[in-house]
């Protein structure tokens, strides 16, 4: 059985891989599994701040580079790939450390929540409708607590949480336990804590060190591939705005504040998703993580 050491979580930006990283260099026996919903699209490598060939030459990583863009990944997929990722880890004796900001995804390999099935023809008509807040006026007539739980505007979320609904005559939000309920587990989950005005000028610097790496260039070599983006890619913090100013909707500083702005909100949204769970310790993400991260794992 695979010994999961911890978790690592926190808002983007905040540091989660970079001590992940450390942590590992310090104990060999340490392999990282992703809990990032974008890292699983390969080529969309800049964007997500996915780990370079160097990192993953030097610690194993799991759950990156999965599918093509095209493709739909699901919460349900993760749960599957995640069993085999832990079998992987076990097989050499080594310890698991989940490290990402992806909460519903993280609580779908930690607490075995219940997936919902899919209705494609239900999902067809809902794809049918173009207005994004009509849809979501609808969700919060049929079940608010679901529609409190996203951004109006994030239309996969909302196209999915009506699916569920329509389809299975339940509300979206009654599966599984409930998130709002923590079951205990063996290890811990640790998340890291940054003051907003400092979070915030890490993303800014984080945006203008990935376009100085090629990040358009990116976003443009999967705008020409024979496939489009699936619809879950193209929400990819920061793919969505440079999608647009590559089709001519805005200039390249327009959609970089857009997505600076966008990254600021779901950074928010990250940390309150987060700040819910009991069981999460939380440090300051300083220079004493890697030590004060050690000493909750009893290292």
């Amino acid at each position: 059985m695979t010994r999961i050491a911890l978790s690592i979580v926190g808002p983007t930006a905040s540091g989660k891989s970079a001590l992940a990283m450390e942590l590992a260099r310090r104990h060999r026996d340490l392999e990282l599994v992703s809990v990032d919903s974008m890292q699983v699209y390969r080529g969309m490598d800049i964007g997500t701040a996915k780990a370079s060939h160097v990192e993953q030459a030097e610690v194993r990583h799991h759950l990156i580079d999965l599918v093509d863009p095209d493709d739909d990944y699901t919460v349900s997929r993760f749960q599957a790939d995640v069993a085999v990722a832990l079998a992987d880890i076990a097989s050499r004796g080594n310890r698991a450390v989940f490290v990402g900001g992806t909460g519903l995804y993280l609580r779908a390999a930690v607490d075995g929540l219940e997936i919902p099935a899919r209705y494609p023809a239900v999902r067809a008509e809902l794809d049918a409708e173009p207005d994004t807040a009509a849809l979501h006026g609808r969700l919060v007539e049929l079940d608010p607590t679901a529609a409190g739980r996203m951004e109006p505007e994030n239309r996969r979320r909302v196209v999915r949480a009506l699916e569920v609904t329509l389809g299975s005559g339940r509300p979206f939000s009654s599966f599984g336990p409930g998130l709002g309920t923590y079951p205990a587990l063996s290890f811990p989950i640790v998340g890291l804590r940054l003051g907003r005005v400092e979070l915030d000028g890490r993303i800014a610097g984080r945006y203008a060190a990935q376009i100085e790496a090629g990040f358009v260039d990116e976003v443009r070599t999967l705008a020409a591939r024979p496939r489009p983006m699936s619809a879950t890619a193209r929400q990819a913090l920061g793919y969505r705005e440079l999608l647009d100013h590559l089709a001519g909707e805005s200039s390249l500083d327009v959609a970089i504040d857009r997505a600076t702005a966008r990254t600021r909100r779901f950074a928010r949204r990250q940390d309150r998703w987060f700040r819910r769970d009991p069981r999460i310790a939380w440090i300051d993400a300083g220079h004493n993580a890697l030590a004060d991260t050690a000493a909750i794992l009893g290292d």
